[in-house]
């Protein structure tokens, strides 16, 4: 697989790029789609979505469909555009989200459909070495890759306070990783491939946006709940960043009625009471598991286990009174949980919405608590969207790159 050759690069017009944005993301929406009717949708000129279409058509974006869509019988036919998904030709993005134990390859087209992954163990890997090894690791994966398709960038999602703009880990307390320059990194590593780096809680609200539910482009809140636990804003199609990109620190969220201890010095903390590392740590206690490891619970109550099934419902529980507080304060149209338990076990996603609606004063919907729409996909799909969201921003710009 190779980098995207540069086929194409924009003018500096920025109108000329936002309504290349503008249809691309008609496209997305509603494609396969004439292009008379991308005008209709997009408020734009007839000959403006003519000359954006050659321009995305020539840069592998887009594409005419073999067959002229339905018409009335008058005037030439329509002959519908889609996004460039074709198994033999379309362009792909890589994603790897950078966990504590374990990280996760992932490939996907241009609408953030997961077509391979892969997983990479590194549980006892210095956390210094551990950007080399996801290199070789991903090296290793791209080369198995489909031959002849674009490869249009690399991003990575990762817990932890992460700046986008500067392509830096900030800090990464369970990495022991502090102003780490990561997308540099890891682009030198894999020689010549753009790689773009953000936070997971943010990346998988950008993937909602792009692919999930109308209503997270209206309003949403993320809530990650893994061995780190933070969040996401998103308010009209933009994910909130804050100075220095260090919005969605809410590792001390204070969770109504618990007294787990913080190392902050304080009790009742949001990521002492829910994290993995927290239950798991739990689960030992309670002679659930033998080891501390989330995922064991999780299989253990699948197999029947009462007593792994009643520490991931308190868990739940109280992840549904942290999602009340994040409702009454944003009260967003969404607030998309990413649990583990919940994505594979739906009667967990409703102990969640159960206690967000019982200790929310505004919301009384519990369908607006929802899990991501990649399901147990979403970490690779999340990564992926950070490549994928500045393409859907700036086509012209990045993919001529």
């Amino acid at each position: 697989m190779t980098a995207a050759p540069r086929l194409f690069r924009a003018t500096g017009d920025a109108r000329r790029e936002t309504n290349a944005a503008t249809v691309l993301r008609t496209v997305l929406d509603h494609g396969p789609v004439a292009r008379r009717t991308i005008a209709e949708r997009s408020g734009l000129s007839q000959a403006a979505v003519s000359r954006q279409c050659t321009d995305l058509v020539r840069l592998g974006l887009v594409r005419e469909l073999p067959q002229p869509g339905a018409g009335n019988g008058v005037g030439r036919p329509q002959i519908p555009v889609d996004l460039h998904t074709g198994e033999s030709s379309g362009p792909l993005v890589a994603g790897v989200h950078i966990g504590v134990p374990v990280s996760t390859f992932g490939l996907l087209d241009l609408r953030g459909r997961l077509l391979d992954r892969r997983t990479l163990p590194h549980e006892d890997l210095a956390p210094g070495d551990l950007p080399s090894r996801i290199v070789q690791g991903l090296r290793a994966f791209l080369d198995d890759a489909p031959p002849g398709r674009r490869l249009l960038g690399v991003g990575a999602a990762l817990g932890g306070w992460v700046d986008p703009g500067t392509g830096t880990a900030v800090r990464h307390a369970s990495l022991g990783w502090s102003d780490r320059p990561l997308a540099a990194e890891l682009a030198r590593g894999l020689g010549g491939f753009e790689v773009r780096v953000d936070n997971h809680a943010r990346a998988v609200a950008q993937s909602e946006i792009l692919f999930g539910r109308p209503e997270a482009r209206r309003s949403l809140v993320h809530l990650f709940i893994g061995n780190v636990v933070d969040a996401a804003l998103g308010i009209t199609g933009v994910v909130h960043q804050g100075p220095g990109s260090g919005a969605g620190d809410v590792a001390h969220l204070p969770v109504p009625d618990s007294t787990a201890v913080c190392p902050c010095g304080r009790s009742g903390c949001l990521e002492a009471t829910v994290s993995n590392t927290a239950m798991a740590r739990t689960a030992v206690r309670r002679s659930i598991v033998p080891w501390p490891d989330a995922f064991l619970v999780v299989d253990a109550a699948a197999a029947g286990d009462r007593r792994a099934d009643r520490l991931l419902r308190e868990r739940a529980r109280a992840v549904g009174r942290a999602t009340a507080l994040l409702l009454d304060v944003l009260n967003p149209d969404l607030v998309v949980v990413t649990e583990h338990a919940s994505l594979v076990n739906p009667e967990y996603l409703e102990e969640i919405r159960g206690a967000a609606v019982d200790h929310s004063h505004v919301c009384q919907d519990p369908e607006r608590v929802v899990s991501p729409h990649a399901g147990t996909a979403v970490l690779p799909v999340a990564a992926g969207a950070v490549a994928l969201n500045p393409l859907f921003r700036s086509p012209l710009a990045v993919s001529a790159g």
